[in-house]
């Protein structure tokens, strides 16, 4: 066993990290990060390190980013950054130098709200405490609209929110309501915020329809996030003007494939078809594979009306129980979308291929071409099982070769993550009635590695200059996939060795993503599934657009970017445009104004994905608010300082379990073991964990989930001491009227405090 080191030595170790300390200016480091660049490998000496600079960061030396992440104190009293409001009153400034978040007080803070740009003065750090910093100026102001509730007195209104962004109602002079009445939903925009003034006052923007319609909740989700829920009119008008008919002229320029077996597999609600599969077996026994995408360039020129909103835009999303298209429905359903029996305008990539699946030629090119027939991806599912129907010579054909493109795609790297989507079933009204799941099957898969082949190809055109005369890349449009994070691929390690299994968390990418592979296919079905699978997603880097290639991390491919879904993303718009300028000898664009765009897409990307979650989460809210008080099976799927969130197995929606109904017990929340620990009676509830839980509350407004825990009896697991047996609303009042709970959810009765004395 290692010897703790002498006090003299260990002030020495002290003085050594101070000065590695000194030399990182802005960057962020941790424990590991210093042993290394220390050079220091002994577990023990290890641990000390870990001691020291919580010890430096409690005195003020460092500061602590997040738990266990560290940097130094580098800054000036005053500085600028973006304020954080929140509604909880912990409002905070990200500073614009290095990043770090700074805690301002309600006080002290000009009525700032979220996103705007601030200056702000920085109060001496005391040790032990939390920096403080006071807003002195508002440089920029973010125009800011909330959504909300109205409510209409005589002579003036107020919009109710429970926006997370503020904590108090707006008050709406009664000539801005615009003929909004109480219980209308609403968009209000805020007009000013007076010194002396409690609440904001505002104007109403649009009445989205009644609180709890499905049309209008809808909408204001899309609000919530700055989405547009309906085009203008002058767009959709410049749509209308856009024929459909293809010239010969157009024709003698492309590609004429229009005599080749070419089909479409979609799902069976789609109505935008923008990707299709061609076939034919060339004379020397090869295969010709063709990849064809709507070619929506030819028809939205840049700069246009069309284009400046695709691009404002920049995705389609994919809501519930609706789409939101990017480009207006004359376009995307019709002339662009790559129906069955009529002629269309495509781009292309187009692979020879042996029978073995090795890609021996490629050409990238615009085509013109004509759907044989359009599959759901339930009927080419059947031709693949039993090897019968419509084209099954082609379908059976392109799905071996696929299998044969995925096989060999994860031996070179990349990352099998199979994850179950939710889907509803809506009535007319738009009330959820039944929950299915949507599996990716073979036909599924035979679609997506086409794509992926597609995208990979012509990302590689653009990117490999290797062998070139040209050494310097043209500005293009990547999907990157950083690497991930490796403190967070150690706990992944460490924790699936508690279960047996090992995973390589070091090495090269091929290594790591070879061996998380296979962690995730020997725990399918097992019951630490759930738990080791998320952490494994949560180790992953989130994709983006970009102009600088770094490869992508998750598909282990060097060269990768998105070209054949123009129809609902910009950057494929943008990539087409790139495609046909560089393939007719084209200049290199400017490469500042393609990452702005790329920045923007991304932003989109994940305001779209932020919305489809939160109509995801309305409309569970409001499938189980049906099935209050029942008990289903779950899953802990979430562990966190405020409670527990659980899955239910029968249906995937989630719930919280509140820490403070968890009243058996002063719970701690473990970050490192992702769990709850009892201090008393040591239980433990860790994710992954299998529980029974009843939905006790159901809060459209705020589109939240409360279950309660019980037991195998379906009784509550915090009964009282007699054993009654009680509801579980009795049992969320009386913990609510208690005041007599501590921290945790702990309720002191007498003999416990008897025993403190």
């Amino acid at each position: 066993m290692a010897k703790r080191l002498t006090k003299k030595n260990f002030e020495r170790l002290i003085a050594q990290v101070r000065e590695y300390i000194t030399l990182q200016g802005n960057t962020i480091f941790n424990y590991k990060n210093v042993a290394q660049g220390l050079g220091v490998t002994t577990p023990v000496i290890i641990g000390d390190i870990a001691v020291i600079l919580e010890a430096l960061a409690f005195d003020g030396d460092i500061v602590e980013v997040t738990p266990g992440r560290y940097k130094s104190v580098q800054r000036n009293n005053v500085t600028t950054g973006t304020f954080v409001r929140r509604s909880n009153g912990k409002n905070s400034v990200v500073t614009d130098d290095d990043g770090e978040q700074i805690m301002v007080a309600e006080r002290n803070s000009m009525h700032a709200f979220n996103g705007d740009k601030v200056k702000i003065s920085i109060a001496a750090r005391t040790p032990g405490q939390e920096t403080e910093a006071e807003v002195i100026e508002i440089i920029e102001k973010k125009e800011q609209t909330f959504i909300g509730k109205l409510k209409v007195d005589k002579h003036f209104g107020y919009l109710l929110t429970d926006s997370k962004y503020l904590a108090t109602d707006v008050f709406i002079p009664k000539n801005k309501l615009k003929g909004g009445v109480t219980g209308d939903k609403a968009i209000v925009r805020i007009t000013e915020w007076p010194d002396d003034s409690k609440n904001p006052k505002g104007e109403v923007v649009d009445i989205l329809g009644k609180a709890g319609e499905n049309n209008a909740e809808i909408h204001a989700i899309l609000a919530e996030f700055g989405l547009p829920y309906h085009y203008p009119e002058n767009v959709d008008k410049a749509a209308l003007k856009i024929g459909a008919g293809i010239t010969p002229e157009e024709v003698a320029k492309r590609i004429d494939m229009r005599d080749v077996t070419t089909f479409t597999i979609d799902p069976k609600d789609a109505k935008d078809f923008d990707d299709a599969l061609s076939l034919r077996t060339l004379p020397n026994g090869n295969y010709e594979v063709g990849v064809h995408i709507a070619d929506v360039t030819h028809y939205v020129k840049p700069d246009s009306i069309l284009d400046r909103e695709a691009e404002k835009r920049a995705t389609s999303v994919y809501l519930v129980d609706r789409v939101v298209p990017m480009l207006p429905e004359h376009l995307s359903n019709g002339i662009c979308s790559l129906r069955p029996d009529e002629e269309k305008l495509t781009f292309s990539c187009i692979f020879e291929m042996t029978p073995c699946g090795k890609v021996v030629d490629s050409k990238i090119g615009r085509t013109v071409t004509k759907s044989n027939r359009r599959f759901t991806y339930e009927e080419a599912q059947n031709i693949i099982e039993t090897g019968e129907g419509d084209y099954k010579e082609e379908v059976l054909t392109l799905d071996r070769l696929a299998k044969i493109l995925r096989e060999r795609r994860f031996e070179n790297g990349s990352v099998d993550f199979d994850r179950t989507e939710v889907r509803f079933d809506i009535d007319e009204n738009g009330h959820p009635t039944g929950v299915y799941f949507k599996e990716s099957k073979d036909a599924n898969k035979l679609i997506e590695e086409f794509m992926l082949l597609a995208n990979r190809t012509v990302a590689q055109f653009v990117g490999d200059v290797k062998g070139e005369k040209r050494k310097k890349a043209k500005a293009f449009v990547y999907r990157v996939h950083d690497q991930p994070d490796s403190i967070k691929l150690e706990d992944l390690s460490r924790l699936s060795r508690t279960f047996g299994y090992k995973m390589r968390w070091q090495g090269s990418a091929k290594v790591i993503n070879n061996s998380l592979n296979r962690l995730l296919k020997d725990v399918k079905g097992k019951g630490e599934e759930n738990l080791l699978s998320t952490l494994a997603l949560k180790c992953m880097a989130k994709a983006k657009y970009t102009t600088e290639n770094i490869g992508h991390y998750g598909l282990g491919f060097e060269y990768y970017t998105h070209f054949t879904s123009p129809i609902r993303r910009y950057p494929d718009m943008m990539v087409h445009r790139l495609i046909e300028r560089y393939l007719s000898g084209g200049r290199s664009v400017n490469q500042n104004k393609l990452e702005d765009q790329c920045k923007h897409s991304s932003d989109m990307e994940q305001l779209a994905a932020n919305a489809e979650r939160a109509s995801i989460k309305y409309k569970q809210v409001e499938y189980l608010n049906d099935h209050l008080g029942e008990v289903f099976d779950g899953v802990i799927s979430g562990v966190t300082e405020w409670g527990l969130y659980v899955e239910l197995t029968e249906n995937k929606c989630e719930g919280l379990v509140p820490i403070r109904d968890l009243t058996d017990d002063y719970y701690d929340f473990d970050e490192k073991n992702y769990c709850l620990k009892g201090r008393r009676k040591n239980n433990r509830y860790q994710l992954g964990d299998k529980v029974k839980v009843k939905v006790a509350r159901a809060n459209l407004e705020r589109k939240q989930l409360d279950f309660a825990l019980v037991d195998e009896r379906h009784h509550l697991k915090n009964e009282d001491e007699m054993g009654d047996k009680i509801t579980v609303a009795e049992a969320l009042h009386k913990g609510k009227k208690s005041n007599s709970r501590g921290k945790g959810g702990r309720i002191k009765n007498k003999k416990q405090k008897q025993k403190r004395k």
